[in-house]
């Protein structure tokens, strides 16, 4: 499994923004084998994490079309500043609260 971490610094996000940011999450998820996706900001400060079953499903995700506008529209103005990570998870667990 991998995962994707994007951090930015929140630019002007207008109405557009989060119904994109929907329904890309619902696009990666259904067509693109994205097994989850946590995001929270806090001020201007953003963090998103998804989690991939490989690197082809990103880079495939990276290309499509709906999400390169995306990108785009990121680069122009959504975000100031932005960071993209891509790890390999090399151990997941959970468990019940103690």
């Amino acid at each position: 499994m991998y995962a994707v971490i994007f951090t930015a610094t929140v630019g002007d996000q207008d109405e557009r923004y989060g119904d994109m940011a929907e329904k890309l999450r619902d696009l990666a998820t259904a067509e693109f084998g994205c097994s989850g996706f946590v995001s929270a900001t806090e001020g201007k400060q953003e963090i998103a994490i998804s989690y991939w079953p490989d690197e082809g499903a990103i880079k495939a995700w990276k290309q499509q079309a709906e999400h390169q506008v995306a990108q785009r529209l990121g680069q122009q103005g959504w975000y100031k500043h932005y960071k993209v990570e891509v790890v390999k998870v090399l151990r997941a667990y959970s468990g019940e609260p103690l």
